[in-house]
C-alpha cells in the first residue's frame, strides 16, 4: 500500500472519476471540480443530468473495468455492491489530503490537520479546539456538516471531526495529530462487530509517521504505528500531563474532558493553555441543553445523545438527584446493557419511547428499574410533567437515533423542547 504522501492516482481529472452516493461529501466534491461529474447513487432509477451537469446513474450500471477512480460517500457500508466491485476506491480524506484543489484545478498546500474521533463528544471537543485555535488560522470540518471541498485550502490548520466510516475507508491519507476519545461499541449495523468498529478507530495509527501525535484512551489494543502515541486514562492524568488546571474551567463531566482534550492539543501546538478563551465557548443546541419550564422545573435536552456512551455521560452528570430519563429509539444494534447496570441503583424512573421499546423494558425488567412504556415523546412530556418536582429532572438522553420518530436528533430536540413550552 503506497504511503498517504504518495500519488496512488491522478486526482485531478473529473472525466475518470466516479462519485459513489449522490450526497453532501460528493455533490461537493463535483462542485469543486465545476460540475459534469458522474454520480452512481441507489435512489437513482432512471439516468438523468442535474443542473450542474453532473450525470446521476443508477448503482448497477458502473463497470469497475472501465472506471479509473472512485470516491465514495462514507455511509455506503463495507458491504456495499459499489464498494465491494471498485478497484481504485478513496475517500473523501484520500482524494483532499494528498493533494488539495483550488477553484481552478491548482495544487496548493497540505493545510495541517488534526483528526477528532470517537464515540461521543467528537463534534463538541471539534469545536472548542476549533475555537482555541481560530485565531491560528483554523477551520472545521468533516463530519462536523462541512465537507473537505467546502474547506479553505489555504487555511493554516483543518480541525476534522472524523466518522468511522469515513475511516473505514481511508487508506492513503493521514493526520498530523489524531485525537481519538474514548469509545463504546456503535454503528455495529454499519461496522458487524465492537472489533471492527474499534478497528476503524484506529485505523489512523496504521499511516501516521515519526513525530505525528496520537492520543488514545488507555487499554486498547493498538496497531503497529511510527506516531508517537500517549494513552490516556483519566482527567488527573491529562492535566498532570499536559499541565492543565482543571479548577480554571467552567465544565462538568464528559464536557470537562472534552475541554481539556482541546486544551492538550493546543498546548503541544502552541504551548497555550487560554482558559478564558475556553470558558467562553458555546455549546450546540440538543447537548444536555438545560431549561426550566413554567414552574421553574429542570428540563435537560440531550436529544444528541445517539449512541450508549452520551447517554452514560449524561446520567452520570445529574446523579444527585432522581432522573425522569426518556429514553428509546433506533439504537442500531447496539447492547444497552452497560447503561442499565449504571442506572439500576440509581434514583430513577425510564420513560421508553420509539423503535427499541421492547428491547428497553426486557432491560428494565431485568435490572428492575422503574418503567413506564411512553411510546412516543409526546407522551413521555406529558407523564413527566405530573410527577415532576424541583428537586428532580427530566431528562431526554436517548441512547439512540432519532429516524425511527423523527427526522434527525434535531428535530427530536426541537420537538421535546416544544412540547414541554406547551406544558
Amino acid at each position: 500500500m503506497p504511503h498517504p504522501t504518495e500519488e496512488p492516482h491522478s486526482y485531478l481529472t473529473k472525466e475518470s472519476l466516479a462519485l459513489f452516493g449522490y450526497g453532501l461529501t460528493t455533490k461537493a466534491i463535483a462542485k469543486k471540480l465545476g460540475g459534469g461529474c458522474t454520480f452512481f447513487d441507489d435512489n437513482c432509477k432512471e439516468s438523468y443530468t442535474d443542473d450542474m451537469g453532473n450525470h446521476i446513474l443508477p448503482s448497477h450500471l458502473f463497470d469497475p473495468d472501465t472506471s479509473e477512480l472512485e470516491v465514495t460517500t462514507p455511509s455506503l457500508k463495507p458491504d456495499h455492491p459499489l464498494i465491494k466491485s471498485a478497484k481504485h476506491l478513496l475517500s473523501e480524506y484520500d482524494y483532499f489530503l494528498g493533494r488539495v484543489l483550488s477553484g481552478d484545478n491548482t495544487l496548493q498546500k497540505k493545510p495541517f490537520t488534526v483528526w477528532i474521533s470517537g464515540t461521543n463528544g467528537k463534534t463538541t471537543t471539534t469545536q472548542m479546539l476549533t475555537h482555541l485555535l481560530e485565531k491560528r488560522g483554523a477551520v472545521s470540518g468533516g463530519n462536523i456538516g462541512t465537507p473537505l471541498a467546502e474547506l479553505n485550502p489555504e487555511a493554516d490548520i483543518w480541525v476534522l471531526e472524523t466518522s468511522s466510516f469515513t475511516l473505514h475507508h481511508t487508506r492513503y491519507a493521514s493526520p498530523d495529530i489524531y485525537l481519538l476519545l474514548p469509545i463504546t461499541p456503535d454503528h455495529l449495523d454499519w461496522h458487524g462487530t465492537p472489533e471492527a468498529y474499534t478497528m476503524d478507530k484506529l485505523r489512523p495509527l496504521k499511516t501516521m509517521r515519526e513525530g505525528e501525535l496520537a492520543l488514545i484512551p488507555k487499554g486498547l489494543t493498538l496497531p503497529e504505528t511510527d506516531a508517537f502515541v500517549v494513552e490516556y486514562d483519566s482527567n488527573d492524568f491529562l492535566c498532570e500531563y499536559f499541565g492543565i488546571d482543571a479548577s480554571q474551567l467552567n465544565y462538568r463531566g464528559a464536557f470537562l474532558q472534552d475541554a481539556l482534550l482541546s486544551l492538550a492539543i493546543a498546548k503541544v501546538l502552541f504551548d497555550e493553555t487560554d482558559y478564558t478563551l475556553l470558558n467562553r465557548f458555546k455549546r450546540d443546541a440538543h447537548r444536555q441543553e438545560e431549561f426550566t419550564d413554567a414552574k421553574g422545573r429542570l428540563w435537560v435536552n440531550d436529544s444528541k445523545a445517539t449512541n450508549l456512551d452520551a447517554a452514560v455521560q449524561a446520567v452520570k452528570g445529574y446523579a444527585d438527584r432522581h432522573i425522569h430519563l426518556i429514553i428509546g429509539g433506533d439504537d442500531k444494534g447496539v447492547d444497552l446493557t452497560p447503561l442499565f447496570k449504571l442506572i439500576a441503583p440509581m434514583d430513577i424512573t425510564l420513560y421508553s419511547i420509539g423503535a427499541n421499546s421492547e428491547k428497553v423494558k426486557m432491560l428494565a425488567q431485568k435490572f428492575g428499574i422503574d418503567l413506564k412504556e411512553a411510546g412516543t415523546l409526546e407522551n413521555a412530556a406529558t407523564m413527566i410533567d405530573k410527577v415532576l418536582d424541583e428537586k428532580s429532572i427530566a431528562l431526554l438522553s436517548p441512547a439512540a437515533a432519532s429516524f425511527d420518530q423523527f427526522n434527525s436528533y434535531k428535530h427530536r430536540g426541537e420537538a421535546f423542547v416544544d412540547l414541554v413550552k406547551a406544558l
